[in-house]
């Protein structure tokens, strides 16, 4: 089925969202739920269709092109379409990464554009941000490099009005801007307060993944950005006081994200006490299985 269903992609265009959307839904799924051996075939057939590749980044321009979103609640068909574009190719950078596939159409994207998506939000819808979000992880965790994506509209304005320090360090971590690193970290704050699950999950994975490319690219950026003192305001916001409060997988991951670098002006010695006294009066066996996974990590870093 992945043949006819990724020709037929490849013959529509971006407003065809009646066809597009559940197309779209069908590859991403066959991706993800088959075998490793099957996994492997499929990425190769996506990636062949130059013209399923092409209508992909119409689809990822789209972001951006479209008008203003309105004050609905819902997923508006447009929308909906983008996430499914997003996800679809978020997870061919996974597992074209992963088995080397052979790359015969690139997709371009303004990695400016990408950014501001999350940073100037506009309205957008948690599900679209999430699923953009998901992409941003998964460059971040190529460090850039897939060579089923390239990066145009690389940062090289201002350069000469910036004083030298900061030059430098955005040439560590080109193709990101050191002020995009941190106008990215504040949205990503600020978009945790929400205290929505689904976001909050995509969020705290984000994060941790950006803090990673920023200790390898320059560990004194990464460590400033992981110990500025609004996390700990963010931690406090998250914390509802509800009972086994800390017994959170998002307060937990960012507790070990801290834990991980070292923060010790985010993350005290009473908090671990207090998680380490939640978690030994809680029934584990209970546990929600993310919560027990990032109460896991956390352990395992202490």
């Amino acid at each position: 089925l992945l043949f006819p269903v990724s020709n037929l992609c490849g013959k529509c265009r971006p407003r065809d969202t009646d066809l597009l959307q559940p197309s779209l839904n069908f590859l991403y799924w066959s991706l993800h739920q088959t075998t490793p051996c099957s996994q492997q075939r499929a990425v190769a057939v996506l990636l062949s269709n130059v013209s399923l590749l092409e209508l992909l980044q119409k689809v990822l321009e789209c972001t951006w092109l479209q008008s203003p979103p309105s004050e609905a609640a819902y997923l508006s068909p447009e929308d909906a379409l983008l996430c499914s574009g997003w996800l679809l190719v978020a997870s061919l950078l996974l597992y074209q990464h992963r088995y080397n596939a052979e790359i015969h159409q690139t997709i371009s994207l303004d990695l400016t554009e990408v950014l501001n998506a999350v940073i100037f939000r506009k309205k957008k819808p948690i599900l679209l941000l999430v699923s953009i979000m998901q992409f941003l992880r998964a460059v971040l965790q190529q460090n850039f490099s897939s060579s089923l994506l390239v990066i145009i509209g690389q940062n090289t304005a201002q350069g000469a009005t910036q004083p030298q320090p900061s030059s430098l360090q955005d040439a560590a971590l080109h193709p990101l801007a050191l002020q995009q690193v941190f106008s990215l970290v504040v949205s990503l704050q600020n978009l945790l307060v929400h205290k929505d699950l689904l976001l909050s999950q995509a969020l705290v994975a984000c994060l941790e993944t950006l803090v990673e490319y920023l200790y390898v690219k320059n560990q004194d950026v990464a460590l400033h950005v992981a110990s500025q003192p609004w996390h700990r305001f963010l931690l406090f916001t998250l914390l509802n006081g509800g009972q086994k409060s800390f017994l959170q997988p998002e307060v937990l991951r960012l507790m070990t994200l801290f834990l991980r670098y070292q923060s010790s002006n985010i993350i005290s010695q009473k908090e671990i006490s207090q998680i380490l006294q939640e978690a030994s009066e809680a029934n584990l066996a209970e546990l929600p299985e993310a919560t027990s996974r990032a109460l896991h990590l956390f352990l395992c870093q202490v």
